[in-house]
């Protein structure tokens, strides 16, 4: 089994590899080699209990104080009035029971397991254990998320130049280290399972925590990685009748889309700003947020999850189809880029050049919906309607 996971996760490696040369910017390419090994071929999170990062960027100290960018300084206004404290907000007394029929987890009709014919014949016990175990991976892979965000928030802190960023950013650590302790919580106290990181996920966090560039680590986390948090969680809030996992979602939530909002405002001061950047670095971050857009679109497909159940009685590659094409997926990929497009074209990485990019798998139609910070947190907690059940 080791032996052909290797060899399927080379497979993918090439196909990643082959996405990563589709802008032909062999700057972006190089830059996704070491990560895509590291996650996809070696394997590095099931190998190993930690994960050492080498960072070269420095970090910034302003012995000014001049509070010179208002728009940050109110966010940061607003993210100190929306601390929340997870011990006495959520109510963790409530039990969480896979097997009971008037809580259901996640609706059938939304688990990508739900279109394949052998699991609707499954005992009905069965069917709710294999329920529990994809509401498990979902959380596992938010936890390992908001993981590498506590991180880079730390790191962007001390890169950014700006004192009003600095303090916003100081809110934004606290944040993350909150979301780190409610889905560790949930999944080892109340679900009592947890998932490796997704391999891909992995890539995408190696890229970033490795980058030097204060702005690459905004774009990547703050408008990539939080835009593909806030598709997540809006979707399987509104999937889940579960009050514990509602009322946990709705104020992590809150937070991640002050999170985004932070990103717009700082990334579009700096690229279209007095502080504009040059042509060449535009051109390399237009196709570096490309590149990760379609890493995150095509390739979170729940591996750990095909491994323990299903890999004995159908080949990855037709697992890999059936969940691309699930409800569930499809929700979740409307939700996230009805978010990152906008955001994109808002801070000019959206240009004439790489819209035919976006256009030929799909996510220009994007591009038309509301940008942060004109999208409300309010936009984010409504998400995208379920489909009837």
């Amino acid at each position: 089994m080791r032996l052909k996971n290797a060899i399927l996760n080379l497979a993918d490696g090439g196909a990643l590899f082959r996405d990563a040369a589709a802008t032909k910017n062999l700057k972006v390419l190089t830059s996704l080699l070491g990560p895509a090994f590291r996650g996809l071929i070696l394997q590095h999170p099931r190998a190993h209990d930690q994960t050492p990062v080498k960072t070269g960027y420095p970090a910034v100290f302003d012995w000014t104080y001049q509070r010179t960018k208002p728009a940050l300084a109110k966010l940061y206004e607003v993210a100190k009035a929306g601390q929340w404290n997870a011990t006495d907000a959520l109510d963790w007394s409530i039990e969480i029971d896979p097997h009971r029929d008037d809580r259901m987890l996640i609706p059938d009709d939304m688990l990508p397991v739900n279109e394949i014919r052998a699991f609707r014949t499954l005992p009905k016990r069965e069917k709710q254990r294999q329920r529990h175990a994809v509401l498990s991976w979902i959380l596992s892979q938010f936890l390992h998320g908001e993981q590498g965000a506590l991180y880079a928030a730390a790191q962007v802190t001390e890169a950014v130049p700006w004192m009003d960023a600095k303090l916003y950013g100081s809110t934004q650590v606290v944040d993350e280290g909150r979301h780190v302790e409610v889905f560790h919580r949930y999944l080892d106290e109340k679900l009592e399972k947890r998932y490796f990181i997704d391999v891909n996920l992995h890539t995408i966090l190696d890229v970033l925590m490795r980058d030097s560039r204060w702005d690459m680590k905004f774009l990547c986390m703050q408008i990539m990685v939080e835009g593909l948090a806030l598709g997540g969680f809006a979707t399987l809030r509104n999937a889940v009748d579960e009050p514990l996992l509602e009322d946990l979602l709705k104020y992590v939530i809150g937070d991640e889309a002050r999170h985004v909002q932070y990103g717009v405002i700082a990334l579009r001061e700096y690229y279209l700003g007095e502080e504009r950047i040059t042509e060449v670095e535009r051109r390399e971050r237009e196709d570096w947020a490309f590149e990760l857009s379609l890493l995150m679109r095509n390739r979170f497909l729940a591996h750990e999850f095909y491994e323990e159940f299903w890999a004995h009685k159908m080949s990855r590659r037709a697992w890999d189809k059936i969940v691309f094409d699930s409800g569930l997926m499809r929700l979740f990929r409307r939700t996230m880029f009805k978010g990152i497009v906008p955001n994109l074209r808002r801070i000019g990485l959206l240009t004439d050049r790489v819209r035919p990019h976006y256009d030929s798998v799909g996510l220009l139609g994007y591009e038309s919906g509301r940008a942060a910070p004109e999208m409300t947190i309010a936009d984010f907690l409504r998400g995208e309607p379920v489909p009837a059940r």
